[in-house]
């Protein structure tokens, strides 16, 4: 079974940094594109940044300058570092994956889709 679990979540002081990190667990042959997502309270979700398998990414333009998404394929890692945090990037944050490739017993493989963590607070104080 395939599972992303986040991590690195706190609580800073505004202009200070976090590095969020999404780890994926199971077996698994490929991902395709990896994204970060946040919900602040009484909002909607809403995308943060997204790299696909190929490097490219896509960044909110709340978070253009200030935030980088990166991934580690080896291990099975994707991350979130946030910098020059504002009051109102507050909220909590998800990891997803638009789907795996895993294995499909006995022999194959198939895709599993849209896949979420269970997320992670931040908390940025003013």
């Amino acid at each position: 079974q395939v599972q992303l679990v986040e991590s690195g979540g706190g609580l800073v002081q505004a202009g200070g940094s976090l590095r969020l990190s999404c780890a994926a667990s199971g077996i698994i042959y490929s991902v395709n594109t990896m994204a970060w997502y946040r919900q602040a309270a009484g909002r909607q979700r809403e995308l943060v940044a997204e790299l696909t398998s190929g490097g490219g990414t896509n960044y909110a333009d709340s978070v253009k300058g200030r935030f980088t998404i990166s991934r580690d394929n080896a291990k099975k890692t994707v991350y979130l570092q946030m910098n020059s945090l504002k009051s109102e990037d507050t909220a909590v944050y998800y990891c997803n994956a638009d789907w795996f490739l895993i294995p499909n017993q006995p022999m194959g493989a198939k895709k599993v889709y849209d896949i979420w963590g269970q997320g992670t607070q931040v908390t940025v104080s003013s």
